[in-house]
């Protein structure tokens, strides 16, 4: 037996009143040893219940927290980079005229060598930037990115292709700032090439 002095029970926090014990002394307390679960005399105290309950609300409290914070910070990630793309494909666009000259003056031999010095250097940084030239002879004929100047019928495709390339087109990333100018060749059809006197 161990006289407990203690005015304030330390399982129940509360105040132990003053009668519950001899005149003049502190209620005396038993105590007891925790057997393996931790709770005296081997029996689960009904605190622990509800602590672990309040413990399991909280944990799932911070994890859904944690995946709204995840998700708002790869929204964020994503708008950031979809405005950037965007304020480089505006920056890019404006200078496609300037593009379109260098080309016109190589078609014309007028490119000296400090023309064609800034010409590649211009090119480079803005290939850096992620422009990218749209359109190639041979390439299949795609309405998405190519806009067809003329059409004709020959043997030597099999499907609509473009033979020509008249006026570059470029992209950023996603966004097609403008379509390449072609001109295209077509199969003959079917009924065309059956008809008498054809090989």
């Amino acid at each position: 037996m161990i006289t407990d002095k203690r005015r304030i029970d330390p399982v129940t926090l509360q105040l132990r009143a003053a009668d519950s014990g001899p005149p003049g002394s502190l209620p005396t307390r038993t105590e007891t040893r925790p057997d393996e679960h931790g709770t005296p005399g081997g029996t689960p105290a009904a605190g622990d219940t509800a602590l672990r309950s309040r413990l399991a609300e909280r944990t799932a409290d911070l994890q859904r927290l944690k995946a709204e914070y995840d998700n708002y910070r790869k929204r964020v990630q994503r708008d950031r980079l979809a405005v950037r793309e965007i304020a480089v494909a505006n920056v890019l666009g404006g200078l496609l005229p300037v593009l379109d000259a260098i080309d016109q003056a190589r078609e014309h031999d007028d490119v000296g060598p400090g023309l064609r010095a800034v010409a590649d250097a211009l090119e480079s940084q803005l290939a850096a930037l992620g422009l990218q030239e749209v359109g190639a002879p041979g390439e299949p004929f795609d309405p998405a990115r190519h806009e067809a100047i003329s059409c004709q019928r020959s043997d030597e495709v099999d499907r609509p292709t473009c033979t020509t390339v008249l006026r570059r087109g470029y992209r950023v990333g996603r966004h097609l700032l403008r379509p390449a100018q072609v001109t295209v060749s077509e199969p003959p059809d079917q009924a065309e090439r059956g008809r008498p006197g054809d090989p």
